[in-house]
């Protein structure tokens, strides 16, 4: 009987001792799950026909992440959408400068700029956000690149870096501080705009499994590289989803 007793306390004892450990450890994994609150954002970036396969700008998978995107928009009260919307002539389209091609370079104004086959001309239908889309609870829809003479990746500010979009001050006076990002391209439109949502003074964090990116050259590590040094945070969906 003596034996069992001793036998009993030991087990107890053990098992106190590793609740002991577990509970900070297994709060530590509760609380790295972000729940999105009344000041929190989910910014959907051109999640469009032309980004996606069978367009004329098509990112590989894009279309793999529209189903993941409509889930996290879910968990959001508030969604901001962006669209790409060019002019036919528009000086970032390789058909507008003789000789060049599209991935090609060319010195502007603003910059150096990456030529590309035309897409999202305004009004067309690869211009149209994605039929497989699936969130009713938009609230804006930016959209970007409608001025002929400049290129516009960004939701918040064209790429001169001083035209801005006017979402900034919209989320500003919505109270929000945290933006998260999802959409085409991880590289280019959703770097840009989680760069400038942090110079914006917003909390940025890309949901790096509802993106996707063109990578041409490298892009894609530089990208990510700017974005650290920025103090954008990279999350997975799970890291809402659960």
């Amino acid at each position: 009987m003596q034996e069992s007793r001793r036998q009993f306390l030991h087990t107890l004892g053990n098992a106190a001792a590793v609740a002991a450990l577990a509970g900070p450890f297994s709060q530590a994994f509760a609380a790295a799950k972000i729940v999105p609150g009344d000041k929190d954002v989910l910014l959907v970036i051109d999640v469009q026909n032309c980004f996606i396969p069978g367009g004329s700008l098509a990112v590989k998978e894009g279309d793999v992440i529209v189903p993941l995107i409509n889930k996290l928009a879910g968990s959001f009260k508030h969604v901001v959408e962006t669209q790409d919307w060019h002019t036919a002539d528009h000086v970032s389209f390789a058909s507008q400068h003789a000789g060049k091609k599209p991935f090609e370079t060319v010195k502007l104004p603003y910059g150096n700029q990456v030529l590309w086959p035309d897409h999202c001309v305004q009004g067309t239908e690869g211009a149209a956000l994605s039929k497989n889309l699936s969130i009713t609870k938009t609230e804006l829809i930016i959209r970007k690149g409608y001025r002929k003479d400049v290129d516009s990746y960004s939701a918040f500010l064209e790429a001169d870096k001083k035209t801005s979009t006017g979402l900034g001050g919209y989320l500003r006076q919505r109270g929000m501080k945290r933006v998260f990002l999802a959409g085409l391209a991880t590289d280019f439109c959703v770097a840009w705009s989680a760069i400038d949502a942090r110079k914006e003074g917003f909390e940025a964090y890309v949901i790096d499994d509802a993106c996707r990116g063109i990578d041409a050259n490298g892009s894609l590590g530089a990208a990510w590289k700017d974005m650290t040094r920025a103090g954008v945070k990279k999350i997975i969906s799970a890291d809402i989803l659960g």
